[in-house]
């Protein structure tokens, strides 16, 4: 198995990813608690088409230019996991929901919300599956495996104010129906 990783210099500061057999499987910023530095098995590979291409729609984001990302990814987790970072792509950029809104979007009772919250916190794919995306019931940033301070940066990129409080979302759902 080819195991492929490129370093990217963003404006929130240097990042890593890291790729498999044609998917994104790790993208995140140096130095996160869950982003383990590459080991031997992997090689640096800056002249990969794949990573490119990757490198590329990820600079075009930070420049305002790619809302929607064509990357293939495949992170690795529990099928909870997997089910509650899958969900997290349906929210459309320069959208936010709460935690316990994405939890009923999963098709879990609130209950579930510490559980989908936690799911959220181990996504090993940064900004292409969008958990900055998720915030407080309240509009409050919680959490962010990157920094509260990037999550408050993503979202101001994508032109959602931020601050307790504050709920700069559509009340369309992705169905364009009314969610209230």
């Amino acid at each position: 198995m080819m195991q492929i990783y490129l370093n990217i210099d963003t404006p929130l500061g240097l990042a890593i990813l890291m790729a498999e057999e044609g998917h994104v499987v790790k993208f995140g910023f140096i130095g996160q608690p869950l982003l383990s530095n590459p080991g031997s098995n992997w090689q640096y590979a800056p002249e990969s088409p794949f990573l490119s291409d990757a490198k590329r729609q990820i600079d075009e984001y930070f420049s305002n230019k790619r809302q929607v990302f064509s990357i293939p990814v495949n992170p690795k987790g529990t099928a909870f996991q997997c089910h509650v970072w899958e969900a997290l792509k349906e929210i459309p950029f320069g959208k936010t929901v709460s935690y316990r809104e994405l939890t009923l979007f999963t098709g879990k009772n609130k209950n579930f919300t510490r559980a989908v919250a936690s799911a959220i916190a181990r996504n090993p794919v940064m900004i292409l599956i969008p958990c900055h995306r998720v915030i407080g019931e309240d509009g409050s940033l919680t959490g962010y495996a990157g920094g509260v301070e990037r999550k408050k940066a993503l979202l101001g990129l994508e032109g959602v104010e931020t601050g307790v409080g504050v709920r700069n979302r559509s009340k369309e759902g992705k169905t364009g129906k009314t969610t209230d």
